[in-house]
Order: C-alpha cells, then sequence, then structure tokens
C-alpha cells in the first residue's frame, strides 16, 4: 500500500524529535506508507531549500510559488516563475491564490500575483496548486478569467461546501483534503468528502501545520497523511487500502511529471 502526501513543507518541520534530521521524519513516513511527498514552495527565499530536498530524495518533489500573504519577500515575474519551473524536479506552480483572512486593504496585489502564476502554469504546463481562504468568489472568478481550466490543478487544503467544490470541480481542479477533515467541527467538508469523484480527490498534510485527530494541536509530519486517508475512507465507506490506490493514482495523473517509485 503506498499513500501520497500531495502537500507538504518539509523544509520546516520540527524535527525536534528527530534529533533535527529530515532523514527521520522521511523515514518515519515511509514506515507509516508515504510513498511520495509533494514539498510545496512559499516564498522565493526559500525556494532552492525545497528544490534541493526534492533534488536530494528520489520520493520528494517540489513546486515553486509565492503565498498568497507573503509580501515582503521577491515576487517573481511570469518569466521568472516559468524558468524555475523547467527543473525536472519541479511538478507544480504554487502555492498561489489569495487569503484575506490574514492580509488587510487594497489587496489587488494578492489578485495580480495570483494571474501570473496562473498565466506561469500555463506556460509551463505545470498544474496548480491553490491557497483559497475567505476569498472563494474573487478566487474562482480569477481562475475563470486567467483560464485556469486549461492547465488544471488542485485546491488545496480545501475547507468549503459541496456548492463550491463543485465549482472548482467544473474548472478542472481536483480536491485535497488535509487533517481538518478529520475535524468533527468539519461537518460540510465530511459531506464534501463523501461526494467528491472517485478520481477528482487528493489527500495531504500541509504539515507542519493543521495535524489531523488524534495529533491534533501537535506539529504535523508526512507520517500522519495516513489518518487522513483513514477518515476519508471511513466516510467513503471504504477501506484504507482503496483510498491510498485512488489518491496516488490521481496524484501522478495530475502531477505526471513527478518521479514513480521503480
Amino acid at each position: 500500500m503506498m499513500i501520497v502526501d500531495s502537500h507538504c513543507h518539509l523544509d520546516r518541520l520540527d524535527l525536534t524529535s528527530y534529533e533535527g534530521q529530515l532523514d527521520g521524519a522521511l523515514v518515519a513516513a515511509r514506515e507509516n506508507g508515504v510513498g511520495h511527498m509533494l514539498c510545496v514552495c512559499i516564498n522565493m527565499e526559500n525556494y532552492n531549500d525545497v528544490l534541493n530536498i526534492a533534488r536530494q530524495y528520489d520520493d520528494v518533489s517540489a513546486s515553486v510559488g509565492v503565498h498568497p500573504n507573503d509580501n515582503e519577500g521577491h515576487d517573481p515575474d511570469v518569466s521568472e516563475l516559468v524558468e524555475y519551473a523547467r527543473d525536472e524536479n519541479v511538478v507544480a506552480i504554487g502555492e498561489t491564490g489569495l487569503d484575506y483572512f490574514r492580509s488587510e486593504g487594497d489587496l489587488e496585489w494578492q489578485r495580480e500575483r495570483f494571474r501570473r502564476h496562473i498565466a506561469a502554469a500555463r506556460q509551463s504546463s505545470k498544474p496548480l496548486i491553490i491557497h483559497m481562504r475567505d476569498a472563494t468568489e474573487d478566487t474562482l472568478r480569477v481562475m475563470r478569467e486567467e483560464k485556469a481550466d486549461e492547465i488544471g490543478g488542485v485546491m488545496h487544503c480545501f475547507v468549503e461546501d459541496w456548492e463550491t467544490a463543485k465549482q472548482a470541480l467544473d474548472l478542472n481542479f481536483y480536491i485535497s483534503f488535509s487533517g481538518i477533515v478529520t475535524f468533527n467541527s468539519a461537518k460540510a467538508l465530511k459531506e464534501v468528502a463523501k461526494k467528491v469523484p472517485a478520481d477528482r480527490y487528493l489527500v495531504e498534510t500541509d504539515s507542519p501545520y493543521l495535524a489531523p485527530v488524534p495529533w491534533r494541536g501537535k506539529s504535523n509530519q508526512p507520517a500522519w497523511v495516513r489518518e487522513v486517508a483513514e477518515h476519508v475512507a471511513e466516510l467513503r465507506g471504504e477501506s484504507l487500502e482503496s483510498i491510498a490506490a485512488t489518491t496516488t493514482e490521481n496524484f501522478y495523473t495530475l502531477f505526471n511529471q513527478a518521479r514513480r517509485p521503480e
């Protein structure tokens, strides 16, 4: 059985319990059935760290992008993103999107950045990783205006209702479930997990954030994507093995330049 953690930040993990060594966290993940991890970039200052992890480990891929809340670091133009995306270890553009929860004031700069990332994804033929928080209407509008459906991607750490999920699915995007789906309070999200078509969803940790039950409140790690998959299996009335196989195949269909295990 193999599970893919479709979204994690390996450069930001709390490695205290592994004597400060990333190797320890990766071994723990593999022992839990995790066969591949997508290490997601959130700013250009850390891009080389993300890329070097993917270059060092065959079971790790990378992305390139700037998180919507990052407004202090370098903001690459389309041509820069396309150039970075040429690396064989980079399988996606993002994470990108809109986040009105943490940012205030005139957020046109967020929307412009988002548009550049979509353009870069279309030019590089690499899918998008979308972050959407308190900005549902604008996120979907920009996706439509910039023809994001022509390249597709994933709505990472999805927390919305089924109506929103349907709009994302119609735009050629996958839905990714994080540890939030295991929370008792996530009633609407659990319904999405039951309804989303089998060929259109992924699982992730977003580690070191959003640890699933029973680890909620702790620093998350890729090994715990298994708990996310187990909960989705319970919701859908399927076996863990079935969910693992489905989400793994979905991952490699979407991120078709990611290395498959030998």
